[in-house]
Order: C-alpha cells, then sequence, then structure tokens
C-alpha cells in the first residue's frame, strides 16, 4: 500500500507531512486501567489550565486552523479534531474511554494538540492519498452524521474518503475486531524533522505496548 500526499495540497502547504504508522497482528480491546487513568487525569489538568482561556492561544491548534483556512475550510464551523477534543474538555464534557486504541488516539492527540486518525486496514482498498476534497466526497462519519468534504483535508483510497483531520468515518473505523490498522499523525509543518520523528516513535512504542503485534512507521511529505 502506498501513501502520498497529492500535488494540490503540497502547492497550497508546501511543508505539509503526515506520520504514518502501520499495525499488524494487534489486539485491540478494553482500555487497560494505566491508560484510562493517564487519560483521564490529563484532561483534568488541562481542564484547570485553559478553562478560562481561549483555545486558540495554543501555538498547534492555530496553526492547523490556518491549514484549514489555507485549504478553503472555515475552522470556526469544521474544527480540527484536536481542538474539538480541547473545546470539550474546556466545558468539563471529558471524553470517556472507547476501546483501547482509540483511547491512545485521543491521549497523544491531545498530548501534542495535533489530529491523529487511526483505521482498520483491512477496510482500506488500494493506495492511500492524503488530498484535498472536492464536491464528490462524502461518508458517514464515526458520530453518526453524513459528512460533505469539499475543501476539506481528507485521507481516499480507491473506494474514496475514509478519513479527515475533522472526523473520521464508519467504514474504517477501528473496533475491537481489528487486527491490522493505519495511523495517520497528521503533523504540524512547521515541525523539523527529527522532532516529528521522535513523535511517531513515541506513539508506536506505547501503541505496540499495550496491543502487541509489529509495527511500521515513516514520514509522508
Amino acid at each position: 500500500m502506498n501513501i502520498n500526499i497529492s500535488q494540490t495540497l503540497k502547492h497550497i502547504i508546501p511543508t505539509f507531512k503526515v506520520g504514518v504508522i502501520t499495525y499488524n497482528n494487534i489486539v485491540v480491546d478494553d482500555s487497560p486501567q494505566m491508560l484510562k487513568g493517564r487519560l483521564q487525569l490529563f484532561q483534568e489538568s488541562i481542564y484547570f489550565e485553559w478553562h478560562e482561556k481561549p483555545i486558540i492561544e495554543m501555538k498547534e491548534i492555530n496553526e492547523w486552523r490556518q491549514i484549514f483556512k489555507a485549504i478553503g475550510t472555515d475552522p470556526s464551523r469544521y474544527r480540527p479534531s484536536s481542538e474539538s477534543l480541547y473545546r470539550r474538555i474546556q466545558k468539563q464534557q471529558f471524553i470517556p474511554s472507547i476501546h483501547s486504541a482509540a483511547d491512545i488516539n485521543n491521549f497523544f492527540s491531545l498530548y501534542y494538540k495535533i489530529p491523529i486518525g487511526i483505521y482498520d486496514a483491512d477496510q482500506i482498498k488500494g493506495d492511500i492519498s492524503i488530498e484535498v476534497g472536492t464536491e464528490e466526497d462524502q461518508y458517514q462519519a464515526i458520530n453518526g452524521r453524513h459528512v460533505q468534504l469539499a475543501k476539506k483535508l481528507i485521507a481516499k483510497d480507491e473506494l474514496g474518503p475514509f478519513g479527515s483531520p475533522i472526523v473520521d468515518s464508519e467504514r474504517t473505523a477501528v473496533t475491537y475486531s481489528t487486527k491490522q490498522a493505519i495511523q495517520i499523525v497528521y503533523l504540524s509543518p512547521a515541525m523539523e524533522q527529527t522532532e516529528c520523528a521522535k513523535m511517531i516513535s513515541s506513539i508506536q512504542s506505547m501503541f505496540t505496548q499495550i496491543h502487541g503485534g509489529e509495527s511500521t512507521m515513516k514520514i509522508i511529505q
């Protein structure tokens, strides 16, 4: 499976890049208490620090809002998923434990303040392209809503779009039955290569520690 960034997206944001981690032979289960506890405590600390401050003061979140604006998305209407998580916590609507894979995704999205998507690789067909959506691109999202993806950043396979740093699709959602997964880390364009590699390695290490299996990582730019 090849993964690439479209030329259109590169033209708009020349420094755009993503980290991709591929996992094989994993076991998705209820989160261990260690992960549940870390996620809860981290959300509480975020609330106490940010409940009276504007979320957009965070450098990473503001950078992602600028990316959305550059490709034609109104970030006040369609927010980066990392910002959406922070806004929920700001209202004390803490994110509950879902399962081990989703919980790790949410934890690191909060920790690094960037969108991260994880997908069931067996539901992805052919190569993956990261691109700007068109009027034809749409899907049923994991939040139950039908999402129109024109002028939004998307991950797409030969069947159509399946992911976005806004909200992902039902089609490729990770479940307790998932054995192979692909994680897309939407890196901040301003980040240096060594910093990106360190971040992706940290995510990979914790994920495999909990889920077992084998994994590989790379940076696409």
